[in-house]
């Protein structure tokens, strides 16, 4: 079964190991989530848990979010998300999800938007080559080719310039190095999407735990 938690990337730093081995690990302030709703087969067609992070000033909030968050005694949530193939009679309404239900050695998937690079050419965005600097040529830093002349367009999936980031991505396989109950925090060993500040959703691996 599916375990997981919703936090907030504070930054990078480092670890060593009891070996001595220097680990880069991402820090993630995870405070108690509260769990908002449970949606069932009968009712809903499928089984999940709907998790919130982060207080909402209520003046933000419009009605139905206040009143959903009401059902389960708490203020409405800034980032709220769905943990599917899970047991939903193991929680109750209202209850609070906190860092220890993992544990260190433990492999999880951490999902977030990554950052947002504006308009980038085609090299940056895609990964493609240039053309040489010097010696007359007139093909630097451009897309190149742009397909056969006889359709008369470009055909669709042509990688181009364009806006770069600002996606969901999700780093699979990443090893819990710590968890701090006492100040909810995790410690991701690697990096994970998004810029600081940034909110992230935790799962146990999809891949990983097998």
């Amino acid at each position: 079964m599916t375990k997981g938690i919703l936090g907030r990337k504070i930054g990078m730093t480092q670890v060593f190991s009891e070996n001595g081995e220097l680990i880069p690990v991402t820090v993630i302030q995870a405070e108690p989530n509260v769990l908002l709703q449970k949606k069932s087969v009968e009712t809903d067609g499928y089984e999940s848990i709907q998790i919130g992070f982060a207080d909402k000033k209520a003046v933000r909030a419009n009605k139905p979010e206040q009143g959903h968050a009401t059902k389960a005694n708490t203020t409405p949530k800034r980032f709220v998300r769905e943990i599917r193939n899970v047991n939903a009679g193991e929680y109750e309404i209202g209850q609070e999800v906190k860092v220890d239900i993992f544990t260190e050695g433990e492999v999880v998937d951490v999902t977030g938007t990554s950052k947002g690079k504006g308009f980038q050419g085609s090299i940056k965005r895609h990964n493609q080559s240039r053309g040489p600097m010097s010696h007359g040529s007139r093909y630097h830093r451009r897309p190149g080719s742009m397909g056969p002349v006889a359709p008369n367009r470009v055909f669709k999936g042509k990688m181009l310039p364009g806006r770069m980031g600002g996606e969901q991505i999700t780093v699979q396989n990443l090893e819990i190095v710590k968890v701090d109950a006492e100040r909810n925090i995790l410690l991701v060993k690697g990096n994970v999407p998004g810029a600081k500040k940034s909110y992230v959703k935790i799962l146990s691996a999809v891949k990983g735990n097998k």
